[in-house]
């Protein structure tokens, strides 16, 4: 009895020392349950804290691993245009202990391929170190291949840098590699005052021109081993006696010196492009020759080009559709002719690349073996501005007096990268509001208020749609939500500024007046929607509208499917932004159309019926539309002004009401208005609402003039008559 006494006492005793333990693991595992099996020795986490934000693994008080996601460390925008986040788990010792993906709003991975390729390609960084030279193709020296994911070689390629480029800032922020390099920080700067005549031979002989030649018999040998292709003009595989033809001949310099940009593209288009250029950035002129295109196709379906890319220490830089600039013929002495040629702009903004260190061409080589697989493989050549074209700042403090300090947050930096574009959106939310404010005034000037509404609307549509990419989806409600039921990070939201922005000026919208703000003003898609049943009613194309019963049956079908789209959020988000799909957003915005033809056909679809009748997506489809309904229900003030006759018995403002938001008593549906402020001017104008026609017709007959009266004639008032005077004899 007395042993069993003593066992009960001893389990009790380890019992409550393993307490403060198990009480310890509630920081980031509780968020990621998976990180007990990659650090089994772990007794706590700590919080996610530092810059960039990472969480400390500890075994007793000894750090033996951080954890991190990388959205908070270094977003990559994706194929999609938005980053893809990551968990990773880095051990003390450098090495990648674990990689998993949190989320991913790749359209390539939601049409045809499955997800589980881009789980299985993260894992394959594994038991790789955070300073290897990773490529994905292969081919460089000294690097390490990994094979890309078929058909989605620019989502594989931004894995690539996701996970390298920010496990790599991890581990040097917490010292556990000896030398990283320090990427931000400027030890020289690009000579803009110094210029000498050049012509080509001297540019190629003092390395301002480098040079790539790849002969076929070169391709050959590099996926020898691999699948062949099967097509009769493979590129990759020469008919015999053709091994020595060329592949590609290229030739690439940084044309940002004077001395090799004005020399080669001419002083006034030189000029052309310094001016496109923000500071820091820089411009890689490509020129080639041979059977191989360094652009490619490819590029058009995500805006990225998949086969011509820059690395500098580790660092993957990707050239979007945005960064080209046309190359045409130059003016430069002793340059050969190229079949293709082209610059593409370099944005110092986020990757911070440093023109005046060395850096890397890379080439991607691909092989068709498969109607949807490819096979590929990566050819560089290094490349290092003279340095007569280089000079070392006079004062740090100088150069960098306007930007942000070493030490500020990866968001701070992202915002201050897209200045400009932030300046240009607050400037348009500035006039939004004065409209919004001077609405009475504006409304009794109807040519004034269709001309800015009609400029606003463009600006929406060009601006805030095509440009910035900040169309907003019932997606951004979502992840709101599951961010705020497991763990909100401001940083997750705070990294692209123009969609903070805007919905931080739409939750004011709708909690003073409601969703009609947004959706009638701020919508790209319900501005492009306006804008063309606009230009059909100018070509005088038949409208068509419901009747009002089946109409507003319709009006519920939005909604059921945000409930639809909003249960399978709690379930999944990946599967809930899959058929978030319904709204046309992502084809039209992001991809701009350039996407599988269902896609592009759905959209076109829904802008083709807007011709006929007014907003029929937005009425009846949009699920974002019904989540800002929804919100917006407890507004606070009504500034759409009715009068007592509004629906007894006027019924022009509800008659003319385009998306029929008006009901039959008079009454505004705050829940369907759109805000477009047309029954606000009918509501003063003199010549269409019946109260103020009553009321104009009264101070006309008031400021008539009286007629002239005409006096009648009485037997007082007749005149004295006189007979005439007889004839003289």
């Amino acid at each position: 009895m007395r042993d069993a006494r003593s066992l009960i006492a001893r389990l009790l005793l380890a019992l409550l020392l393993l307490l403060p333990a198990s009480a310890a693991l509630a920081g980031i595992d509780a968020k990621y349950p998976q990180l007990h099996q990659v650090f089994a020795q772990a007794d706590r986490f700590g919080d996610v804290e530092g810059t960039p934000p990472a969480a400390a693994v500890y075994h007793g008080d000894k750090v033996i691993g951080y954890v991190f996601e990388t959205v908070m460390v270094a977003p990559v925008p994706a194929y999609s245009g938005a980053p893809i986040n990551l968990l990773v788990s880095i051990g003390t010792d450098g090495s990648i202990r674990d990689a998993r993906v949190l989320e991913q709003h790749e359209p390539i991975l939601l049409v045809g391929i499955p997800v589980q390729k881009l789980y299985d390609f993260v894992a394959r960084y594994i038991g790789h170190r955070v300073d290897d030279q990773i490529v994905v193709g292969g081919g460089a020296s000294g690097s390490v291949r990994i094979d890309a994911i078929s058909s989605a070689t620019v989502t594989s390629m931004v894995v690539n840098e996701t996970i390298m480029n920010s496990a790599l800032k991890v581990a040097a922020s917490r010292k556990l590699i000896a030398g990283a390099a320090d990427t931000d920080a400027k030890v020289a700067a690009v000579r803009a005052d110094y210029y000498q005549p050049a012509d080509w031979d001297t540019l190629t002989g003092n390395g301002a021109i480098s040079h790539l030649q790849l002969k076929r018999q070169a391709i050959t040998d590099a996926f020898k081993g691999q699948p062949e292709s099967g097509l009769v003009d493979d590129p990759t595989a020469p008919a015999p006696g053709h091994e020595g033809d060329v592949f590609i001949d290229l030739y690439f310099a940084d044309v940002t010196p004077p001395t090799v940009g004005r020399n080669l593209l001419g002083p006034t288009a030189h000029a052309d492009l310094m001016r496109q250029l923000k500071p820091g950035d820089s411009a890689i002129a490509v020129m080639a020759n041979g059977i191989y295109s360094f652009k490619g196709v490819g590029y058009v379906r995500g805006g990225i080009f998949d086969r011509v890319h820059v690395l500098q220490d580790g660092k993957l830089v990707l050239f979007k559709d945005t960064d080209l600039v046309q190359l045409n013929d130059t003016p430069l002495r002793g340059k050969p002719d190229f079949v293709e040629q082209a610059i593409f702009i370099v944005r110092n903004s986020g990757s911070g690349f440093d023109a005046t260190r060395p850096w890397t061409l890379q080439l991607m080589v691909n092989r068709q073996v498969g109607p949807l697989q490819s096979i590929y493989h990566t050819f560089t050549r290094d490349y290092r501005m003279p340095a007569v074209y280089t000079t070392r700042p006079e004062s740090s403090t100088d150069s960098q007096s306007n930007a942000l300090p070493a030490d500020a947050a990866l968001w701070q930096k992202i915002w201050y990268g897209r200045r400009i574009d932030i300046a240009v959106l607050l400037a348009g939310l500035t006039v939004l509001t004065l409209i919004l404010l001077f609405q009475d005034w504006l409304v009794t000037r109807p040519v004034l208020l269709e001309r800015v509404r009609t400029g606003f609307l463009i600006y929406t549509l060009v601006f805030i749609g095509w440009h910035g990419l900040a169309q907003l989806s019932v997606v951004n409600i979502f992840t709101f939500i599951q961010s705020v039921l497991h763990g909100f990070h401001w940083e997750t939201f705070l990294m692209d500024p123009l969609i903070f922005i805007l919905w931080v000026f739409v939750a004011a919208t709708l909690l003073l007046l409601g969703r009609g703000v947004y959706c009638g003003w701020l919508c790209p898609f319900g501005a492009l929607q306006v804008l063309v049943n606009n230009a059909a009613k100018r070509l005088h194309v038949p409208q068509f509208e419901f009747p009002r019963a089946v109409h507003e049956r319709l009006w519920a079908l939005k909604y059921v499917i945000l409930l639809v789209l909003f249960g399978m959020s709690l379930q999944s988000l990946n599967t809930a932004e899959h058929y978030a799909e319904i709204e046309p957003f992502k084809t039209t915005f992001t991809l701009h159309f350039a996407r599988s033809w269902s896609y592009v056909l759905y959209a076109v679809l829904l802008i083709g019926v807007s011709a006929f009748n007014h907003k029929f997506y937005c009425r009846y489809v949009c699920p974002l539309g019904a989540g800002l309904a929804v919100s917006g229900r407890w507004r606070l003030f009504e500034w759409l002004r009715r009068r007592p006759e509004c629906g007894s018995p006027c019924q022009v403002c509800a008659n003319e009401c385009e998306v029929k938001a008006i009901h039959a008593d008079g009454r505004i549906d705050f829940n369907e208005c759109h805000y477009c402020l047309d029954c606000q001017v009918t509501r003063v104008n003199d010549h269409k609402c019946p109260p103020m026609v009553q009321q104009r017709k009264k101070r006309e007959r008031a400021a008539r003039p009286l007629p002239t009266p005409i006096a009648l004639i009485t037997p007082a008032n007749a005149p004295e008559t006189r007979e005439p005077a007889p004839f003289a004899d």
